[in-house]
């Protein structure tokens, strides 16, 4: 059961990485028709991604995991790729995401042990 767990968060983070590649793209490329034609791609891939991950987890760990990446890549991709200034409210923000996942999945493993 754990293995299916964590191929349900993989399919989460991958929905979050490719939502932000969907907004990179949107961004990066000059390009209208292989703009708009990568953007629809990467949301495909995204919604098929997070479908997977709902198979697996709650749909609030789905949800917070798939956020959270989209979040923390979407940010540091503008940070490294087109040079946008990442604020301490920023980070502080991107901390309480990560940790607010940590203490999701911790807690939906506890709850799993107390009903078995």
């Amino acid at each position: 059961m754990e293995g299916r767990k964590s191929k349900g968060y993989t399919w989460a983070i991958l929905a979050g990485l490719n939502a932000a590649l969907a907004a990179v793209s949107a961004k990066f490329i000059s390009s209208q028709m292989i703009r708009y034609g990568l953007v629809i791609l990467f949301n495909v891939a995204m919604w098929g991604c997070y479908i997977n991950s709902l198979r697996v987890l709650s749909s609030l760990q789905a949800t917070v995991t798939n956020f959270a990446t989209n979040f923390l890549s979407s940010g540091l991709a503008g940070f490294f790729l087109f040079e946008e200034q990442l604020s301490f409210q920023w980070f502080a923000g991107a901390l309480f995401i990560v940790v607010g996942v940590l203490i999701l999945s911790k807690s939906s493993i506890e709850m799993k042990e107390s009903i078995d």
